[in-house]
């Protein structure tokens, strides 16, 4: 395998990368209120969907959040790292927070609660490896961010989906 790039810790080099995740986690964003204000009825008919677009919600924030600490001109790689990890932190614990809401009020069995937790523990996860691999400049950089925001995206698309087509069902 040849050598890692240095541009995995030069957030400079992302800037096209984080323009593009502002702009797709906002229209994303958007799409998640419309979707559950023309659906809100039927939304609020499944004790789950609210939560599980309030979820989707978070995660998309946090991935715009991301993508704007990024564009921060000449800020420090290591607050970058920080800001990283803090949003890894609050997103995981909002994944880990649902889990244990869910199993209290017995929503489900175990494994669907599980499938809609990792869409958010998934990205959260790669936040803060992004972070600590940029606080140490080794293991990769701001590549782990490549995952939460592919991640995380795909996982807002299909949740968006479902509250705008599959709910009509």
């Amino acid at each position: 395998m040849g050598a890692e790039s240095p541009d995995a810790y030069r957030p400079e080099a992302w800037h096209d990368l984080a323009v593009a995740t502002v702009g797709a986690t906002a229209a994303l964003t958007g799409l998640l209120f419309v979707a559950v204000s023309i659906n809100l009825d039927r939304v609020l008919a499944f004790p789950v969907l609210p939560r599980r677009a309030a979820t989707t919600l978070g995660l998309l924030v946090a991935l715009l959040a991301a993508g704007v600490f990024v564009l921060v001109p000449g800020q420090p790689v290591s607050a970058l790292a920080a800001e990283l990890a803090g949003t890894g932190v609050l997103l995981g614990a909002a994944g880990a927070a649902e889990l244990v809401r869910a199993r209290a009020e017995g929503d489900a069995p175990r494994a669907p609660r599980v499938r809609a937790a990792v869409p958010v523990l998934l990205p959260a996860a790669a936040l803060l490896a992004a972070a600590l691999s940029l606080a140490l400049g080794a293991g990769g950089g701001l590549y782990w961010l490549v995952g939460a925001l592919v991640g995380g995206i795909a996982a807002s698309c299909l949740t968006a989906w479902v509250l705008l087509v599959e709910i009509q069902r």
